[in-house]
């Protein structure tokens, strides 16, 4: 993919050596910006395998709102690094995505909507789910475009104070959608991106949700567009990415899902069609 190759390249011609939590050094660059149009083909990188089980599997663990890995550990080991021994993670995507705190009590006069609103099991605290209000406000702005929800359409995975304290705050923090022209859009906001390991699972990840997203609420697919502010090459990845390089990409995979309602779709409701990529090319996690 070529915007995916010419990221690599820019990162290794212009980025600038820098020390990090790790102990493996990264050359870094300041806010990288791409994007991809998923009409073309679904953006799984052709120049390496990549695992897109293990990508599915971690999207619907993040879908289903939990913050422990006791059954995605089962399927891959993504998360084992961070997670406590009970498997639990002190920052869950899903958990935010489905179950985002609400403060009891807001300013004097505030309204707060209790449309997506529910009571956690778990705490018994009152929680939002910014999916559900995803898909609710796209179905009403596929009913009356001019909708006051159209640029309002934001899932945030960022609480303040979790990340004060986590082992691993959220990198891959913050995404909105768009319609346009009968298309839905997305643009993901990563702090913090992991070019040979992670942007790749990112972007086949976030460009499925939004295929999910389009056939549930009656659009077609559009681009998927990605904001890296510390985009970054670990030191120990570089010599495999210049491999990948000089490989040349083939075409783009389809992936073709179930007729099913968004909240009931599981696993085997996915099927990846035409991948055809080249060998894989193994990176260490930094962690």
């Amino acid at each position: 993919m070529k915007q995916y190759h010419d990221m690599v390249r820019y990162v290794l011609e212009n980025g600038k050596k820098k020390v990090n939590r790790t102990g493996v050094a990264t050359i870094s660059c300041f806010s990288y910006f791409y994007r991809v149009d998923i009409a073309e083909g679904y953006p799984l990188l052709t120049t390496k395998k990549i695992f897109f089980n293990s990508m599915l599997r971690e999207l619907l663990w993040y879908l289903s709102g939990e913050e422990h890995i006791k059954d995605l550990r089962n399927h891959t080991k993504i998360w084992d690094d961070w997670a406590d021994s009970e498997g639990r993670l002190q920052t869950a995507y899903g958990r935010f995505w489905r179950r985002f705190p609400v403060p009891t009590k807001g300013l004097d006069g505030e309204v707060w909507s209790d449309k997506w609103v529910s009571v956690d099991k778990e705490t018994g605290e009152k929680v939002f789910d910014q999916i559900g209000y995803i898909i609710d406000s796209l179905k009403e702005i596929k009913l009356d475009p001019a909708s006051k929800a159209s640029r309002r359409l934001v899932v945030s995975a960022w609480h303040p104070a979790n990340a004060a304290a986590s082992l691993l705050p959220p990198c891959h923090y913050t995404f909105c959608f768009n319609v346009s022209d009968g298309k839905l859009n997305c643009h993901l906001t990563q702090r913090s991106a992991d070019i040979a390991l992670g942007v790749p699972f990112n972007l086949a990840c976030y460009s499925l949700l939004t295929i999910m997203l389009a056939k549930e609420c009656g659009f077609a697919p559009g681009e998927f567009a990605h904001t890296l502010i510390d985009a970054h090459i670990y030191e120990n990845h570089i010599d495999g990415l210049k491999i990948q390089l000089e490989r040349t990409p083939r075409k783009l995979p389809e992936i073709s899902i179930a007729d099913k309602p968004f909240d009931k779709l599981i696993f085997e409701d996915f099927k990846l069609i035409g991948y055809d990529p080249h060998p894989v090319i193994k990176f260490e996690v930094a962690v």
